[in-house]
């Protein structure tokens, strides 16, 4: 819990605040990495998701999901790395899609929406982090220590993302063995 005190008119104006009167207590969540940040989820995170939904559907956006999961399935670290650069001709998309959902899961990591709740109806973000996942390291090594920790996160939060990505590994390594 945290509390919020309000000093009185004298301590203000004297410059001392020995006089404090409590105010409210409020709950404070405070997200853990390695476990869930939200117990149970509410309306707002219904509202959150259905704002999430609309921002996937705008046309830029929809037309980069679409390049991404039609276009980008890298069967080895060359190809993994060659989108990061900035002549590739899916970098754009590729950095409006990997940055989407890093900022969606950074909402689930920081406690903002139920995580379990935002993958029921938000696995494409998982399915993108398992096609660059074993290239993982040598992503960061080329752009930031910090790429995709988000992604990273959520695909092991809870129980429904390991399912998530355990299904989507396997479709990914046999849509790659067909290739």
């Amino acid at each position: 819990m945290q509390v919020l005190w309000q000093d009185d008119a004298k301590s203000l104006a004297s410059g001392r605040t020995t006089s404090r009167k409590k105010i409210e207590e409020l709950p404070v969540r405070r997200a853990t990495l390695g476990a869930m940040s939200k117990s149970a989820p509410d309306h707002h995170d219904a509202e959150l998701i259905l704002k999430l939904y609309d921002l996937r559907r705008e046309a830029v956006m929809r037309e980069s999901r679409d390049a991404i999961n039609r276009d980008y399935w890298p069967k080895d670290e060359k190809e993994a790395l060659a989108i990061l650069q900035p002549e590739h001709p899916l970098n754009r998309a590729y950095r409006q899609t990997s940055t989407y959902w890093e900022m969606v899961f950074g909402m689930a990591k920081n406690g903002v929406v139920h995580t379990e709740f935002l993958l029921e109806s938000n696995g494409e973000g998982l399915l993108l982090f398992a096609r660059v996942e074993p290239y993982l390291a040598a992503i960061r090594a080329a752009t930031s220590p910090r790429a995709l920790r988000n992604a990273e996160w959520i695909a092991s939060a809870c129980d429904l993302a390991k399912a998530i990505m355990t299904t989507f590994r396997g479709r990914i390594a046999k849509r790659l063995a067909s290739k």
